[in-house]
């Protein structure tokens, strides 16, 4: 059976932490490859700045020279809400030949008993997660713990940072930081 890695979130902007995540999981776990699946609507959060095509694009720019990287359209391409257990069983009916793995970082573990249809999608999916110092990394729901290198980096950070005009290089694939520009996103609000 061929073993992929899911990636879910806004990626908004995707930025290099999620690159080391997936890279650390594909290792870890020796996985087949892993997907970078951008949401349409998060459940539990609200997305702003850049549009889900924008998001998807910058995605795939992230993504491009890595082998083993793939992006999964299929949240963006259905629309609506993104539930993981609604995505993944339709996943799992496409490639029944497929064991899926589902990537979290460590502050998001704790929070599993809140997903939707959790006790039917922990026996779906196998979760990784990845430790997170100040988390307690318990579930009722079966983990798989791995350890990857630290980076206080978010995409809330990066959006503030574009916005007040300081630097993002580094923290993100330079094609990404490219179309940021390109696109103007996440930049001040201007009354035109």
């Amino acid at each position: 059976m061929k073993k992929v890695g899911i990636l879910g979130g806004t990626f908004n902007p995707p930025h290099i932490g999620h690159l080391i995540m997936a890279n650390e999981a594909l290792h870890a776990v020796g996985l087949d490859e892993v997907r970078f699946m951008p949401n349409y609507i998060a459940p539990h959060k609200e997305v702003y700045g850049a549009d889900a095509a924008q998001r998807l694009e910058m995605t795939r720019l992230a993504t491009q020279g890595h082998e083993q990287f793939r992006v999964e359209d299929y949240e963006i391409s259905q629309g609506g809400v993104s539930y993981t257990f609604d995505t993944m069983k339709a996943m799992i009916q496409r490639e029944p030949e497929t064991t899926f793995y589902f990537i979290i970082g460590g502050d998001s573990i704790e929070g599993l008993p809140t997903w939707h249809r959790i006790d039917e999608l922990a026996q779906m999916v196998r979760f990784i997660g990845i430790r997170r110092p100040g988390y307690l990394h318990e579930s009722a729901y079966p983990v798989l713990l791995i350890d990857s290198p630290e980076l206080h980096l978010s995409s809330t950070m990066l959006r503030e940072r574009v916005a007040a005009q300081g630097t993002i290089k580094f923290l993100v694939p330079e094609k990404v930081e490219a179309f940021i520009r390109e696109e103007r996103l996440y930049g001040p609000k201007h009354d035109d």
